[in-house]
């Protein structure tokens, strides 16, 4: 099997999966406060993997493994919540943008002094991805709809966090895939919890189990198939092809909600699969 192509098509269903999960997630949101949705998500997938892990009796990985996976669910969730506040700042174009792209160019540029240069078709797939995910997810603002500075250094923060998560899963994948899940869903939950004391939502704190649980599965199936396509080639690779999930996020939203993407987005979405055919070589 060519790890290439097994590591881009690995990364491809997870960034579907990932895709699909904003998009419920987001519809949740329109009805209940977003970190209520996200955290009922994460104690359901972590549930169900203890249940998995007991009654298949999987052997408990190092302490190594456990330890990086637990720090990308913490770390990875309290990038969520500055995501969250960032968005609520003002335009959220520019915010999002910025925090996709370094979403992929943080384990991109760490794989490139870990695992060395790759190939220049490769490289060419890595630059034409990372324009690909800024044409997805950015959106020029309304008129008079500015962005506050404060609201891009938190979405630069966010992007750092959810690029050394994705660092993190990649160094816990040497043991057990489903434990490794488990403790990331665990610290997770410790640290959605910490944000939702510190402020508690705004809103109803009701209807956001059902989305909360189809969103968190999603979310939990894609983070393990991104962990299995790390396990199969470069980090830079999975991570990028994986960091693509916005446009599986704009593809549901036309299908379903009829919100038709603009053509900067669907010129970025043709993009992504020139990307994706030269990471796959």
């Amino acid at each position: 099997m060519n790890p290439s192509g097994a590591t881009a098509g690995i990364g491809l269903m997870a960034a579907a999966t990932w895709g699909g999960s904003d998009f419920v997630g987001g519809v949740g949101a329109r009805r209940a406060p977003a970190l209520l949705v996200v955290a009922s998500g994460h104690l359901f997938s972590l549930l169900v993997l203890l249940a998995l892990c007991h009654g298949m009796r999987l052997a408990v990985p190092g302490t190594h493994d456990l330890f990086f996976a637990a720090l990308g669910g913490f770390e990875g969730s309290l990038a969520l919540a500055l995501f969250y506040r960032a968005l609520s700042m003002g335009a959220m174009g520019l915010t999002a943008a910025l925090t996709g792209l370094l979403t992929a160019l943080i384990p991109v540029i760490f794989s490139l002094f870990h695992d060395g240069v790759p190939s220049p078709l490769t490289l060419a797939g890595l630059a034409t991805g990372c324009v690909a995910i800024w044409l997805i997810t950015h959106q020029p603002a309304l008129k008079g709809a500015g962005t506050p500075p404060i609201a891009l250094l938190l979405g630069a923060l966010a992007g750092a966090g959810f690029g050394s998560q994705l660092i993190f899963f990649k160094m816990s994948s040497g043991g057990g895939v489903l434990w490794a899940m488990t403790s990331a869903r665990a610290a997770g939950i410790a640290a959605l919890l910490l944000v939702i004391l510190a402020k508690p939502p705004k809103g109803a704190w009701r209807g956001f189990w059902l989305t909360g649980i189809a969103a968190g599965s999603l979310d939990t199936i894609g983070t393990l198939l991104y962990i299995r396509a790390s396990q199969f080639g470069r980090l830079d690779v999975a991570a990028l092809v994986c960091s693509l999930y916005p446009a599986g996020t704009i593809l549901l939203a036309a299908l379903v909600l009829r919100e038709w993407p603009t053509r900067r987005q669907m010129a970025g979405m043709a993009l992504a699969l020139g990307a994706v055919m030269l990471l796959s070589v």
